[in-house]
């Protein structure tokens, strides 16, 4: 048999070209503006990056780059703390409080989001209702309750209270958890339901081994929120003892008038260092993350 090639008037050849044309313009446009957007979000990390190896002390607003580069901010800050800058001991603090937050957090969301996902009892949509209301005001609505409750207990300066902060309300975040919780196979549940499998076992031996996408993004969010958070360790650890700090507290303490001229290089590097060990999680744990959320947008 012969192939018969077909032949497009001039008229379509030229649409055809000319959509060609309209859609490599248009694309080259999208990244253009995607490039543009992405250049000014680097600019404030790159000079940050560039600051903390600068030889001056002080900012410097009269040029982008420093004019020369040493370690010595890095050796200073991590080695050498003196009354202003102890970033090893606000480390260690930060570390404590994430760790411990991150456990008790991710408790809390992962048992509130199967409860509300794969358990049916009484109340469970007015539950689900009542979360999503209570997640549309802002936290910072309820500091100055939160820190009378506090004072009042004898929490307020000690790393409990801004655990039990962090960690208290960590429960009403399930709706991504519980999204995920919702694609996981019924017919695995029901299974193991008339095998003779309680509730926390049919959790802990079916739900969670099928959910460590959705396990680590939980993880990952529970450590974040208190190793980047300010405004809720700055009211709890008002005593004024550095060395009681946590990270966010010591490094904004840095930018005070009279010490921004002689730290802002070390606050620079305490930025960059502090960084590391999150950008490093997000690297390993990136597949897990990506997949977590997307995953438990599917359904909610």
């Amino acid at each position: 048999m012969t192939q018969q090639t077909v032949s497009l008037p001039s008229s379509s050849q030229a649409q055809l070209r000319q959509g060609r044309i309209v859609r490599g313009v248009r694309s080259v446009i999208r990244h253009l503006i995607l490039a543009l957007l992405a250049g000014i979000w680097l600019v404030p990390i790159v000079w940050l990056v560039a600051t903390s190896f600068s030889t001056d002390r002080g900012i410097n607003v009269r040029r982008f780059f420093p004019a020369g580069y040493t370690l010595d901010n890095y050796a200073n800050i991590m080695f050498h703390p003196d009354s202003v800058a102890q970033f090893p001991r606000w480390f260690v603090n930060t570390f404590v409080v994430a760790c411990f937050t991150c456990v008790i957090s991710t408790c809390f969301v992962l048992m509130v989001a199967y409860a509300l996902s794969c358990c049916r009892f009484k109340g469970r949509r007015l539950l689900q209702n009542l979360s999503v209301i209570v997640n549309l005001f802002p936290g910072v609505l309820a500091m100055i309750a939160v820190y009378f409750v506090l004072k009042y207990l004898n929490l307020t300066n000690s790393y409990a209270g801004l655990i039990m902060v962090y960690a208290g309300s960590s429960g009403l975040g399930y709706l991504i958890c519980k999204g995920f919780f919702d694609t996981t196979p019924v017919s695995l549940r029901e299974a193991a339901k008339l095998d003779g499998a309680s509730d926390a076992r049919i959790f802990f031996q079916v739900v969670l081994p099928m959910s460590k996408p959705i396990l680590v993004y939980t993880i990952i969010s529970s450590f974040m929120i208190p190793w980047t958070d300010f405004v809720m360790a700055k009211m709890i650890l008002n005593s004024g003892v550095s060395a009681d700090w946590t990270v966010a507290i010591g490094l904004f303490n840095m930018l005070q008038r009279t010490l921004i001229n002689n730290y802002f290089a070390l606050f620079c590097a305490g930025g960059v260092l502090v960084s590391v060990p999150i950008s490093i999680l997000f690297i390993i744990m990136q597949k897990f993350y990506v997949a977590g959320i997307t995953a438990g947008a599917d359904k909610g």
